[in-house]
């Protein structure tokens, strides 16, 4: 106990490895913890500041309508109508939940990279991954569950969905704990990789089963009436590219709006149906022409915009000034928010490079800001070896607390904007419970197939897992603390019939309750990996 204490507070052994110059080997064990922690913290920063642009992008994806046309049999005329391409659950679990799990990803997937050639995996990305499952299931539920207004109740519409979701999410980690532990213990097969990556395909398909109903496949749970309202009125949006000036394009700027609509998705407004006025050809081709050429020049505008906006840390308290808020009276409030926008700088400027979202439906924003998620994560790997290096502390120790939680940010995020925004709780709850299974079924499913398909070629043999044990261990704690985060939200069905809100008071104590849960799994995983259980 007394060697591992010394670990942690700096009397390791010297660490060489240095993240920019090798001048940092000679500050102090203490200095370069601090720093390194800093830098830790700061690329968190980052990843929420291009989370929130990767929302933006997905909206327009999600948004992207196909064209149908048919002939009124009466007058002849086409009637166009454009319907949404994406479903609504398909879209939960793979572009919000991947979306939002992202980071813990890329980071799993580089992890793996570095570790080619080796035949033993890296614990970091499962370690982060598994921490990550935890956070998502406890403290996100904590804070969905308090945030309805008092007395307000929001429950699940589509139970069905719902329990297929909290079906593969829990078999995601039984799973895991089979290959682990029974299969072949402490070795990844080929096999095993491949089965855990079609689980993912096997999870799409009998979600949309469900969502369809289709028989034989489905529960036979009936959906909830959802009212016209599920999700309350938008941010009034630009006007259509024919008849709005480039001047009249509102900044791009996170701070300028409340939220990013991610879950527009849900819109029950999804069709919109026109009769379509003959024209001739002269007149259709230079329409289009003249669209096409006003759409470009704006698209420039936003593009130079962007640019602008992360240049400009003023327009911000602009805004504040204006609000005539008497909490902004406060010089030492001002101060801290001049701070935090000249932190957020460097990392608006650099994503301002990232193509607006309204090109080709948001897929070139979308990739790139993927790219950039990516590139964050392997600088924070690297932060994590030198804080595992410089402290003695096991870096899956490292991974599935302060990995976890700095990752899983924008889960939280899409989460509380869910359960603040949306009339039910169906995304809010959705995108915990599908995040946990991309986590394990693509979070840990691709590098190991990565590993295992190397080492398959390279050597003939399979991948071997260093702190096997460890993590079944997790596994164990997670799946037993679960089980109670599940059975609450169960009992607050049955008692005030929705998972989410209710009476303040046992909604606080709600909260309390997952959140002992979370730290039930942190110390009892901690205290495994450390060798005193």
């Amino acid at each position: 106990m007394v060697g591992y204490l010394s670990s942690i507070l700096g009397y390791a052994e010297k660490c060489d490895s240095y993240l920019i110059f090798s001048g940092e080997t000679a500050l102090g064990n203490s200095v370069r913890i601090v720093l390194y922690f800093l830098g830790l913290a700061y690329c968190f920063i980052g990843l929420s500041a291009i989370t929130a642009r990767f929302f933006q992008s997905m909206e327009n994806v999600v948004k992207h309508s196909r064209e149908v046309v048919v002939i009124d049999p009466v007058t002849k005329a086409e009637i166009i109508t454009h319907e949404k391409v994406w479903n609504y659950t398909i879209a939960d679990i793979s572009l919000l939940a991947f979306g939002t799990s992202f980071p813990q990803i890329s980071l799993a997937t580089i992890d793996a990279i570095r570790n080619l050639g080796n035949l033993y995996a890296g614990g970091l990305g499962p370690g982060t991954l598994v921490g990550s499952a935890a956070f998502d299931l406890f403290p996100i539920h904590a804070v969905c569950v308090v945030i309805p207004k008092a007395g307000e109740l929001k429950k699940i519409a589509d139970l069905g969905v719902w329990i297929v979701e909290l079906f593969w999410s829990f078999w995601a980690y039984i799973w895991l704990y089979i290959i682990l532990e029974v299969w072949t213990p402490n070795v990844i097969t080929l096999l095993e990789a491949l089965l855990t990556v079609l689980q993912y395909g096997l999870l799409l398909i009998h979600a949309y089963a469900q969502d369809k109903r289709w028989p034989y496949i489905s529960l036979p749970i009936a959906r909830d009436e959802r009212p016209e309202d599920w999700v309350p009125e938008e941010i009034p949006r630009q006007k259509s590219l024919e008849t709005v000036e480039c001047s009249e394009i509102t900044h791009f700027n996170e701070e300028n709006r409340d939220t990013v609509d991610i879950f527009s998705i849900h819109s029950e407004n999804s069709r919109d149906t026109y009769v379509r006025v003959p024209q001739t050809d002269d007149a259709e081709n230079s329409g289009k022409f003249m669209e096409t050429e006003l759409e470009d020049t704006c698209l420039l505008t936003i593009w130079r915009q962007q640019f602008v906006d992360a240049l400009t840390v003023c327009n911000f308290f602009q805004q504040v000034e204006s609000q005539k808020s008497k909490k902004m009276d406060n010089i030492y409030t001002r101060i801290a928010k001049i701070f935090w926008q000249l932190l957020l700088l460097p990392w608006r400027f650099m994503f301002a490079f990232v193509p607006p979202c309204h090109i080709a439906h948001g897929w070139i924003s979308f990739i790139c800001s993927l790219i950039f998620i990516s590139g964050i994560a392997y600088i924070v790997t690297k932060i994590t070896d030198l804080i595992s290096c410089v402290t003695g502390i096991n870096a899956y120790v490292i991974a599935f607390t302060a990995l976890a939680g700095g990752t899983s940010w924008p889960d939280l995020v899409a989460s509380k904007i869910a359960a603040e925004r949306q009339k039910t709780a169906d995304s809010a709850i959705a995108n915990i419970t599908c995040s946990n299974s991309v986590n394990i079924y693509v979070g840990i499913g691709v590098p190991w197939l990565i590993d295992t398909l190397y080492n398959f070629i390279a050597y003939r043999e399979p991948l071997r897992i260093q702190n096997a044990g460890g993590l079944s261990f997790s596994l164990i704690v997670f799946f037993a603390t679960s089980v109670g985060c599940i059975s609450v939200l169960v009992l607050r069905r049955i008692v005030f019939g929705a998972e989410l809100g209710g009476p303040r008071l046992w909604a606080w104590i709600t909260c309390a309750f997952f959140m002992l849960l979370w730290v039930i799994f942190v110390v009892l995983s901690s205290l495994k990996v450390s060798g005193f259980i």
